[in-house]
This record gives C-alpha cells, sequence and structure tokens, in this order.
C-alpha cells in the first residue's frame, strides 16, 4: 500500500517537472502579447483592433499566423515593417487612415496568402509596394481613393487570384498596370468613375474567369471591349445607368457561361451581341426598360438554362421566343407588364422547373392553362401568380382552382369579324383605299392581312396594316388589283373574311397606244395578280415629252451663250489679230547649228 502511494507521488512529481519545463520553453520561443492586443496562441492569432495604434506595433511574435490591426490610426507602412514575420498567412489592416505605403513595404512577408487594406485613404499605390508577397492571393484595396493603377503596380503578385477594388476614385488604369497578374481568377472594378472599358489593361490578364463592373459611367459597350480574355466566363455589370447600348461585337472573343447586366437603360434585349454566346446558361437582364422579347431571336444560345428579367417593362414575350433552348428550365418575369405567357414561347415546357410570373396584371383566360396543368412541377419560389385584369377572379391565385373548376373559368372566346359583307372597291389609278376589318374575342384577337399572293403584309410601305387593323392601300396601281384576306387570331381560334380590289388604269388618248416593251418597264412597289405591269405609252405622249426636252435644252444652251457674251464684254479691248514669229527647220539645219544670224519669219491669224 505504502508502495503504491510513492509511486503516484513520483508520477505527480514528474508530471509537474514537465508542464514545468514546457511551460519555460514556451516563454523562450514565444515574445509576450504586445501591448493593446489580444493573443490566441491556439490558432495563433494576434488581435489589435480598436487599440487606438498608430504604427505597427514592435515585437510582434514570429510565430503569428494571423494579424489584425483594423480600425485603428495607422497612417504609413514604412520600409519592410513586418520583415520578422515570416509565418504570417493573414493581414488586415482596413478601416484605418492609411495614406503612404512606401516600397517594400511588406517585404519578408514569404507566406502571406491575404492582404486587406480597405477603407482607407489610398490615393496612390507605388510601384514595388508589394514587393515580395510571392504566394499572396488575395487582395482588397477597395474604398479607398486610389486615382489610377500605374504600369507595373501588380508585378510582383504572380500567385495573386482574386482583386477587390471597388469603391475607388478610379479614372485611368495604365495599358501595363496588370502585367505580371498571370494567375488572377476574379477581378471587381465597381463604383469607380471609369467611363470607358480598360480593354487594353484587360488584354493582361489572359487567364481571367470573372469580371466585375459596378457604377460605372458607361454609356456603350464598343467593339471588342474584352478583346484576349478567352477564359472569361462570368462578366457582371450593373447600376450603370447610361448604358443603352451593345455594340455587335462588343461581347465577340468570349465564351461566356454567365452574364448579368442589370439596372442599366437597356430598352431591347442585346440578340446581336449574345447570338455567338453559344455556351451561356445563365442571363440576367432584370432592371431594363425591355418591352419585348422577339420570337426566335435567342436561338443561337443552345445551352441557355436561366433567363432573369425582373423589374422591367416586358408587355409581351412573342410566341416561339426560346425556341431551340431545349435544356430551359428557369424563367424569371416577375414585376413586369405582362398579361399572359403561353406555351408557345417555349422549345418545351416538360423542361421547366422554375417559374417566376408574380407581380404581373395577369389575364386568367385559356393561355394560362399549362401553368395550372403543371403546377405540381413548377417551383414558383413562394409567390404564386394571381389575377389582375379579370373582373371575375380579381386577385384570385388561380393555382388554387380545382380540375373541375377550369373548364368554366379560365376561358377564351373565338374571334369573330364583325364587318362581314362583301368588300369590293374599284377606283382609279393613284387614288387611296383603306379596308376595315373589326374584331371582337376574349383574349383580343391579333389581326394579320395577306395579300393576293397570300404573303403577311408589314406595317410599313405603301400598302401597309394600320395599328388599328385596317389595310391602306396608297396611290393604288393596277399591279395591286386582287383579293386580300384579313385574319383575326387568339388562343382560341381565328377568323378570315376576304376583301376585293380594282384598280382602273388612265384612260388612254390613242387607239394603238405605243408600248415600251423591255427597256421601259418599271417594278411596282407591290406584284399585281397578273404579274409586273408594262406603262403604256402613246404617239402624242412622246411628241409632247420630246417637245419639252428640246425646249428646256434650246434654253438651257441660249442663256449659256448670252452669258458668255456678257462676260467677255467686261474684259475690255480685245485684239482680233495676233503676229507670230518662228524659226523653219530648214534653215538652222543649213546653217550647220553654227552662227549667230538667225532668219525667222512671221505670220499674222485674225482671232474670231
Amino acid at each position: 500500500m505504502f508502495v503504491g502511494i510513492a509511486v503516484h507521488e513520483r508520477l505527480c512529481w514528474g508530471a509537474l517537472y514537465l508542464l514545468a519545463a514546457g511551460l519555460v520553453l514556451t516563454s523562450e520561443t514565444r515574445r509576450p502579447c504586445p501591448h493593446s492586443c489580444r493573443c490566441n496562441t491556439s490558432v495563433l492569432e494576434l488581435n489589435c483592433s480598436y487599440g487606438q495604434l498608430t504604427t505597427v506595433p514592435d515585437g510582434l511574435p514570429q510565430d503569428t499566423k494571423l494579424l489584425n490591426l483594423t480600425h485603428n490610426i495607422i497612417k504609413t507602412l514604412v520600409r519592410q515593417q513586418f520583415q520578422t514575420l515570416t509565418h504570417l498567412l493573414d493581414l488586415d489592416l482596413s478601416d484605418n487612415i492609411l495614406v503612404i505605403i512606401e516600397v517594400e513595404a511588406f517585404f519578408g512577408l514569404q507566406s502571406l496568402l491575404t492582404l486587406r487594406l480597405a477603407r482607407n485613404h489610398l490615393k496612390i499605390i507605388p510601384v514595388g509596394a508589394f514587393a515580395g508577397l510571392t504566394k499572396l492571393q488575395l487582395l482588397d484595396i477597395s474604398d479607398n481613393k486610389i486615382l489610377v493603377f500605374l504600369d507595373f503596380t501588380f508585378r510582383d503578385l504572380a500567385a495573386l487570384q482574386f482583386i477587390k477594388a471597388a469603391e475607388n476614385d478610379l479614372v485611368f488604369i495604365s495599358h501595363q498596370a496588370f502585367t505580371g497578374l498571370t494567375s488572377l481568377q476574379e477581378l471587381h472594378l465597381d463604383a469607380c468613375n471609369l467611363t470607358a472599358v480598360p480593354t487594353e489593361a484587360l488584354t493582361q490578364l489572359s487567364g481571367l474567369r470573372s469580371l466585375h463592373f459596378h457604377q460605372l459611367g458607361l454609356n456603350s459597350l464598343p467593339n471588342y471591349s474584352f478583346r484576349h480574355l478567352a477564359r472569361l466566363k462570368e462578366l457582371f455589370i450593373s447600376h450603370c445607368p447610361w448604358l443603352e447600348t451593345l455594340s455587335g461585337n462588343s461581347l465577340f472573343g468570349l465564351n461566356l457561361t454567365s452574364l448579368t447586366i442589370i439596372h442599366c437603360n437597356l430598352s431591347d434585349v442585346p440578340y446581336i451581341p449574345l447570338h455567338h454566346l453559344v455556351y451561356l446558361v445563365y442571363l440576367d437582364l432584370s432592371f431594363n426598360p425591355i418591352t419585348y422579347i422577339h420570337g426566335i431571336l435567342l436561338g443561337d444560345l443552345l445551352r441557355l438554362q436561366e433567363l432573369h428579367l425582373v423589374g422591367g417593362s416586358l408587355l409581351r414575350i412573342e410566341l416561339g421566343a426560346f425556341k431551340g433552348l431545349a435544356r430551359f428550365r428557369l424563367l424569371n418575369v416577375s414585376r413586369n407588364l405582362l398579361t399572359t405567357l403561353e406555351t408557345g414561347v417555349f422549345h418545351s415546357v416538360d423542361t421547366l422547373e422554375s417559374l417566376g410570373l408574380d407581380n404581373n396584371p395577369l389575364a386568367c383566360d385559356c393561355r394560362l392553362l399549362w401553368v395550372v396543368h403543371r403546377r405540381l412541377y413548377l417551383d414558383f419560389g413562394g409567390y404564386p401568380p394571381t389575377c389582375t385584369t379579370s373582373a371575375q377572379l380579381q386577385g384570385w391565385d388561380f393555382l388554387d382552382f380545382s380540375e373541375a373548376e377550369l373548364p368554366a373559368l379560365l376561358t377564351c372566346r373565338q374571334p369573330r369579324i364583325l364587318n362581314r359583307q362583301p368588300q369590293e372597291v374599284r377606283v382609279d389609278q393613284g387614288h387611296t383605299v383603306v379596308f376595315y376589318c373589326n374584331t371582337e374575342g376574349d383574349p383580343l384577337p391579333s389581326v394579320t392581312w395577306l395579300n393576293p399572293q397570300l404573303r403577311p403584309l408589314s406595317p410599313i410601305g405603301r400598302i401597309r396594316v394600320l395599328s388599328n387593323g385596317s389595310l391602306e392601300v396608297r396611290y393604288a396601281q393596277p399591279q395591286d388589283s386582287g383579293k386580300y384576306l384579313c385574319v383575326a387570331s387568339n388562343a382560341a381560334g381565328n377568323d378570315s373574311v376576304p376583301v376585293s380590289l380594282h384598280v382602273r388604269r388612265f384612260p388612254s388618248s390613242s387607239k394603238n397606244p405605243f408600248r415600251l416593251k423591255s427597256w421601259f418597264a418599271f417594278p411596282s412597289a407591290s406584284p399585281g395578280v397578273n404579274g409586273p405591269q408594262k406603262l403604256p405609252f402613246d404617239v402624242k405622249t412622246l411628241l409632247i415629252a420630246a417637245t419639252i426636252g428640246f425646249t428646256s435644252f434650246f434654253s438651257s444652251v441660249s442663256v449659256c451663250f448670252i452669258f458668255m457674251l456678257f462676260w467677255s464684254k467686261s474684259k475690255g479691248q480685245i485684239k482680233h489679230t495676233a503676229t507670230i514669229a518662228y524659226v523653219p527647220r530648214s534653215t538652222m539645219s543649213s546653217n550647220g547649228g553654227t552662227g549667230n544670224s538667225t532668219e525667222t519669219s512671221r505670220f499674222t491669224m485674225k482671232l474670231i
């Protein structure tokens, strides 16, 4: 028993000895925690924030890995300020009053991975300030007053992957400013005073994968703005209120998978700049005054899966708008002016997984039946669409309707053309004719006019469709004669009615009119029923035209002669003769080219 007690005492004394020895060794290898700092030895962190420090404290433990110097009043970083902290991984100097960073201020931080200098008063970063940071991966210099990035500012940061330079006063970025950033993956140039894309500077970043612009003074994206950025996958542009257009080749050379242009002033989807982005998966054009998504024009974006257009001015998404997008799975068009969304806009509704349609003035009719039928397979993000323009269903969530209620509630009425009496108009050549096509139906039918060749007519041209659905034929020509067809269509079907037009030629004054068959045939503005017509000319018309032409020519020549007469009189005395002296060739030959005497001859000319 006593032997056991003795052994136990020896073990206790040994443990105490080892603990004391460890404390002695630790105190010898690690310096005490500096004043105004808090040390966490378990993670080797030194927290000196809110310490009212004016300079970096001396005597920092050499094995420190995390150093927090935020919320102090440090104004200057001198050369080789941190040279003893060779193991430091993270340095945070945010929220100070830094104005000056000397060259090689961070020299010796050979292990540093993260450097934060946000919310200071820096106006310029001298070349060489980041010397020695061979392993730095993240640099945050946002919310300073930096005016310019000089050439080779970041040349020592070969391992840098992320730069945050938002909220600065940048007005210029030198062409070689980003030289040396061979590993850079993400660049934020937000809320600066740049008025143009720094294209030349960006060409140095061949490995860049994500580029962010925010609150810049851009009014357009010129052609080839991002050339040589073949690896860029994500482009984010936001809060540029003057950005109205994207030039046709502004995105040329990019292979983007994600494009965001939000809170700008685009009035139309930039179809031409987008068409070559065949790898695009995500497209966000929210908070732009875009009114229409036209049919078919997005068909080149074969891999597109998501389209966001929230808070715009969308009035209509045309049929076939997403035709060809077989992988399309998310559409968010909340907070717009849409009255409906027809199933025909999609390539296939079977692939659709998410639909944002809330806060639109929806008319709940048969065009939205497909949404109700697929409600179990669609994610509405917690905001299901509601009826707003239907008096019967005002404010109702139509996704709650039962299958038995749907046929009676979500209905459409087939269009009907009201004025069905035969319209046959006969007019003389040169007159203007208007055909009316009044319709009714629910939803309101769209009106299309077909010409005698059954081709749709457009709202422009001499023969055009007016905004009220009428057809106008201006300065009618014989070749315009034929039957035109008015077609009224909506989701419930269509209706049509034909009209006839006969245009009489100008009466001829000769029984045998002369026709110019080959080289005097003029194409008409709109082809007629019987093909191109030839213009007739009689003898009287030709004589009158020839007389008018000869009279005009003779008058012009007479005026020219009279003008020349008065001009010559204004030149004063005119000599009517001229005497010319010359040496005959035979005389020169007989003299052999020698002698001084030369026989000359003269003759006199009379000037007329």
